[in-house]
């Protein structure tokens, strides 16, 4: 599944939109999307409020765009990360690394994101949804080439897979937001890759302690 921008010829060439657009994302990132105004967004952006109306048809709408053409613009970069390793452990570590950079490199994207997806949004419903399974249908992508390669387990629940993974980056990029992003996050991305490959365990060391239960009783 490819991602297009989905906006007119017009507005995609016209650095108005873009500048609003990022305004009224710096707008939600520091006030919260419900407690923003056209006026504040029209006031970071330098126009006046009626410029606004030119290019999108309220505030829904604007918080509709970002996810429409910002967000979609990220997420095509993943594909295109993904896309440049050949075995499935450098795609996952690609993958994991460009998601955190681009979290990393826009805090106010990040923000709006993370807040959005998290409240269920209804007015981003359906972009939501189809982001994730974007997202989520790379995972299983990489885990698939992964066991064909004979580098990852065939016996793997992906539907739990590709949830775990993904959960576990946002789960991190929220932490390092509620941080204040006082440290690197793209330096998460090895722990992540090792933690998602390696586990929490030591091979063989439960089936030992289970071999010790059964013989000790």
């Amino acid at each position: 599944m490819e991602w297009r921008p989905a906006i007119s010829a017009k507005d995609k060439n016209n650095n108005k939109y873009h500048l609003i657009l990022e305004a009224a994302i710096k707008v939600f990132a520091g006030h919260g999307f419900y407690q923003s105004t056209i006026s504040q967004i029209a006031r970071e952006a330098g126009v006046a409020d009626g410029t606004i109306y030119l290019y999108f048809k309220n505030k829904d709408d604007i918080l509709v765009q970002f996810f429409n053409y910002k967000t979609r613009q990220v997420f095509a970069g993943f594909r295109e990360e993904v896309d440049k390793a050949d075995n499935s452990g450098e795609k996952l570590r690609n993958l994991v690394r460009r998601h955190l950079k681009e979290f990393q490199a826009d805090r106010d994207m990040a923000l709006v994101y993370q807040a959005v997806t998290r409240q269920h949004n209804r007015l981003v419903k359906k972009e939501i949804k189809e982001m994730s399974k974007l997202y989520l249908d790379l995972v299983v992508e990489i885990v698939e080439q992964g066991q064909a390669e004979g580098l990852m387990r065939k016996d793997l629940y992906l539907s739990l897979v590709k949830r775990y993974i993904l959960g576990a980056v946002e789960e991190v990029i929220n932490t390092w937001l509620l941080s204040g992003g006082k440290y690197d996050l793209i330096s998460m991305a090895d722990p992540l890759i090792d933690l998602f490959i390696r586990g929490i365990g030591i091979p063989g060391a439960f089936q030992q302690d289970e071999a010790i239960q059964v013989n000790s009783q």
